[in-house]
């Protein structure tokens, strides 16, 4: 099931929640000592920066597994976010060993950087978010072709659950990049089995076209709850998106400077499927950037304008979303997942 650990920072003792929650995601990630034993000195330099510079925030720990990583195997990804007033100097405090801290081990953002396998952060006067993914393997092997286009997501269940109802994966086939986003009815550890059944289906007919995707899918989550769910697959080749949902799963495309909403079919699937599936098609240019949510985002949020933004990594996109898009007032109120496809960004556009 897609096991979420939730950790808000605002105090000293929690330092120590977020390492021994990095801890226990390490073991159900399968890394070795040595991997978790890093995960863990991220986590708490990330955590420790929250107390220090930002007043507090959240650290949302995810598994990041099948379809999403390469020969690198599972990750570990942290994701610490904050509404604080943002980094001065992000360079400065990205330089190796940089830290202002007392209570830090002496590794600060720098270090973070360069012993995680992936390492991004984004900061403005809004707040900073940082993203770092520890895998089980460090060593990649060869670059594939099809890993100029890449995928990233954020996940939180609701009330701090262990548990997700929603979840994201990626499936690639040749030329295509299939992406989806369920959301099991309900939450908790019910809707967490939809969505996974999902993601089962989603790898055993993932060379197929979306609107057959959800077609094959929707025996395969008969014996669970149902889920809405949505498909969106680029063919890099053809320099198109194609895209379907069946249920309640918000769909928005950045090109050419400007966002679109794409609509998915009412209904459930494994229960309430619909005769028809239409599927979108659109051009993918240079740039062009996909967020796929599921209902638990607040319904008003605002597509994110910063060309600085949609040039980082996509994980770091969807927590910033997620981010902005909740707040005191305006809560998320439902397991909640956000992801993101973008490919690489022809030079001087990051």
């Amino acid at each position: 099931m897609t096991r979420v650990w939730t950790v808000p920072v605002h105090d000293s003792t929690r330092v120590r929640d977020v390492r021994v929650a990095t801890e226990e995601a390490g073991s159900h990630a399968r890394l070795d000592a040595h991997r978790t034993a890093v995960a863990a000195l991220v986590a708490t330099e990330l955590a420790t920066n929250l107390l220090k510079h930002a007043g507090g925030g959240t650290v949302l720990i995810n598994l990041v597994d099948r379809g999403v990583t390469d020969a690198r195997g599972p990750a570990v990804q942290l994701a610490a976010l904050d509404h604080g007033p943002g980094i001065p100097d992000v360079a400065e405090a990205l330089r190796d060993g940089h830290t202002t801290s007392e209570a830090s081990l002496g590794a600060g953002l720098g270090t973070c950087r360069r012993i995680a396998d992936v390492f991004d952060l984004y900061s403005t006067r809004r707040g900073t978010v940082a993203v770092a993914r520890v895998h089980q393997n460090p060593n990649p092997g060869p670059r594939q072709t099809h890993d100029t286009c890449a995928a990233g997501g954020i996940n939180i269940p609701l009330a701090r659950a262990e548990h997700s109802g929603d979840t994201w994966s990626l499936a690639r086939s040749d030329s295509r990049t299939t992406l989806m986003l369920a959301d099991g009815l309900g939450h908790g550890a019910r809707a967490a089995h939809a969505s996974d059944a999902a993601v089962e289906a989603l790898h055993d007919a993932g060379h197929l076209p979306p609107d057959e995707i959800l077609r094959l899918m929707n025996p395969a989550l008969r014996p669970t709850r149902g889920a809405a769910v949505a498909v969106a697959q680029l063919d890099t080749d053809r320099g198109e998106l194609a895209f379907a949902g069946v249920g309640n799963i918000g769909a928005r495309l950045h090109t050419d400077g400007s966002w679109e909403h794409l609509v998915s079919h009412p209904g459930i699937v494994g229960a309430q499927f619909p005769a028809t599936v239409p599927v979108r098609r659109l051009p993918w240019r240079p740039g062009s950037l996909l967020v796929l949510h599921s209902d638990g985002l607040p319904s008003r949020w605002v597509p994110p304008e910063d060309p600085g933004l949609l040039g980082h990594d996509p994980a770091v996109v969807a927590a910033t979303v997620l981010r902005d898009a909740s707040s005191a007032a305006n809560p998320v109120r439902d397991d909640t997942c956000v992801a993101v496809l973008a490919c690489e960004r022809p030079a001087g556009r990051r």
